[in-house]
């Protein structure tokens, strides 16, 4: 499973024109799942994700959370996230998992972080969407549980 964490002063999905979800100050998480993924990588990553501390503190550190800021996610399923450019120049998203795979464990994730009692907005999996963020800082991160797990 993997995670693009922009901070964000703001943020919004639309889906057609209308806004389906909207988040303050917070966290615009763009996720993607591949095959081998489990309700224990979601659990893991939305765990990790809720606890990254990245927001300033009174000396300008980075070293609050969500929670210290009261801070939201605005959480977006994202298969091109698996996109491999190895070859030619049009992606291969063979790595992305199916959508009976993906949906439960984007889900998942979802559900872990609405459990910690942040405010959580989502996109709608598999619709076309267009992402308004104001990127904070700017910071970006990007989390494999693949990679931080040693599996890959």
């Amino acid at each position: 499973m993997r995670a693009v964490i922009q901070r964000v002063e703001k943020a919004s999905v639309s889906i057609g024109g209308a806004v389906c979800g909207k988040i303050g100050q917070g966290f615009l998480v763009l996720l993607g799942v591949t095959e081998g993924d489990t309700v224990e990588d979601a659990h893991y990553l939305a765990d990790k994700t809720i606890k990254l501390r990245v927001f300033t503190d009174e000396n300008d550190k980075m070293n609050l959370s969500l929670a210290d800021i009261g801070g939201g996610l605005l959480i977006v399923s994202q298969f091109t996230l698996y996109g491999d450019c190895k070859k030619g120049n049009r992606p291969s998203f063979t790595g992305a998992a199916r959508p009976d795979t993906a949906i439960p464990l984007y889900e998942a994730f979802v559900a872990r972080c609405r459990a910690s009692g942040l405010p959580v907005a989502t996109g709608r999996f598999g619709a076309d969407m267009a992402v308004s963020l104001v990127n904070d800082g700017p910071v970006t991160l990007i989390m494999d549980t693949a990679q931080m797990r040693g599996n890959s």
